[in-house]
């Protein structure tokens, strides 16, 4: 990522942060509530993180990936109604369900992935159509089937909607966790743990590994990687799969690491945000997480703001309003899509059908 976007990220979440902490620091020591903020940016930064990661692994291969909230949305569905009937019907003990239940989503992304392979790559169907449908379909099954299963009178849960199994627990870092005050930071729970991790895999597979090069050759020139013996077919179709499986661990968090429950489309347009986050993250998975953390930071400001509510200054009243600090993600989605903090330059050969 280049010095102007690193400036840029760093100056909204300074502001961001000082907003809270000023509000706050009347009634709650200033590295309480920056302890708190970096926290709750990390965990509430875990969807966009892996959906921009998703977007990398798609795109760098040349493949268009707009369904990323589609899977997200039916991952987050069927990962919780998975944990639901394995606890509830089959019995299984609440954390083994709970895993399953991550299993369940990461495999229904990955499905999705490869629909999305299929269509694009095999079919050559547009990717912006391919992405669209794997979105309205998300959409539809994932309401229908909430409807039909949990508030049909006939329903197996008689028209009474059940929690999941609880959430996945914190996970401390040994030592870091017991640091005074700033020791919530290392308190995360695992898909928010694993997000990082996969940052930093992703970084290295895709530019210390010859999957990476192959990858970036297919997304850049793949007349020239098809010259050379690479399948680029496959390239495609792998890297698509990876991202849906990413997706799905995204989607995961949702009911399973943050509320114990599903509401259609409690996605929320976080997949498209994941996109802005790994177009101005410039197709890498540093530069994507980095432009996530923005993201978050504006929700933990909205989460955190709600604790000092009383103390918001008059000439600061609209901060009170929920809804309208609730805009600021999408307001930062706008305003790095109309490439105003610095021109992006996606993977030549993103969004072209290959003719062999």
């Amino acid at each position: 990522m280049d010095l102007k976007r690193s400036i840029f990220i760093a100056c909204i979440i300074a502001i961001l942060y000082s907003v809270v902490i000023l509000i706050g620091q009347v009634t709650t020591s200033p590295m309480v509530i920056l302890a708190s903020m970096i926290a709750t940016t990390i965990s509430v930064a875990t969807p966009l993180t892996l959906g921009a990661l998703c977007g990398v692994f798609c795109e760098r291969a040349g493949v268009v990936n707009i369904g990323i909230e589609g899977m997200m949305l039916a991952s987050a569905f069927f990962g919780w109604l998975a944990a639901i009937y394995l606890n509830t019907i089959f019995h299984v003990e609440a954390m083994t369900s709970l895993w399953l239940g991550v299993l369940v989503a990461v495999l229904t992304g990955g499905l999705l992935g490869l629909l999305h392979a299929w269509l694009s790559v095999t079919f050559k169907v547009d990717q912006i159509i391919s992405g669209t449908v794997i979105n309205i379909l998300a959409t539809g099954v994932t309401g229908f089937l909430n409807r039909q299963l949990f508030f049909e009178k006939g329903s197996v849960f008689g028209g009474n909607v059940p929690h999941a199994p609880g959430t996945l627990p914190l996970i401390a870092i040994p030592g870091l966790s017991q640091i005074p005050v700033l020791g919530k930071i290392f308190e995360q729970q695992p898909i928010a743990w694993m997000a990082i991790i996969l940052v930093i895999a992703a970084n290295f597979v895709i530019f210390r590994t010859r999957w990476g090069l192959r990858t970036r050759a297919v997304g850049e020139h793949p007349r020239a990687a098809d010259t050379v013996g690479i399948d680029v077919s496959f390239m495609r179709y792998i890297n698509v799969i990876i991202g849906g499986l990413l997706a799905g661990l995204a989607g995961a968090y949702f009911t399973l690491e943050s509320v114990p429950s599903f509401e259609p489309l409690m996605t929320n347009g976080r997949g498209f945000i994941s996109l802005a986050a790994m177009i101005f993250g410039n197709w890498t998975p540093f530069g994507a997480w980095a432009a996530a953390l923005v993201f978050g930071a504006a929700q933990a400001l909205q989460i955190n703001l709600q604790f000092f509510r009383d103390l918001i200054p008059q000439q600061w009243a609209f901060l009170q309003q929920s809804y309208v600090v609730g805009l600021i993600p999408y307001l930062l989605t706008m305003l790095i899509l109309a490439g105003l903090i610095g021109r992006t330059v996606s993977p030549a050969a993103d969004g072209t059908p290959y003719e062999k």
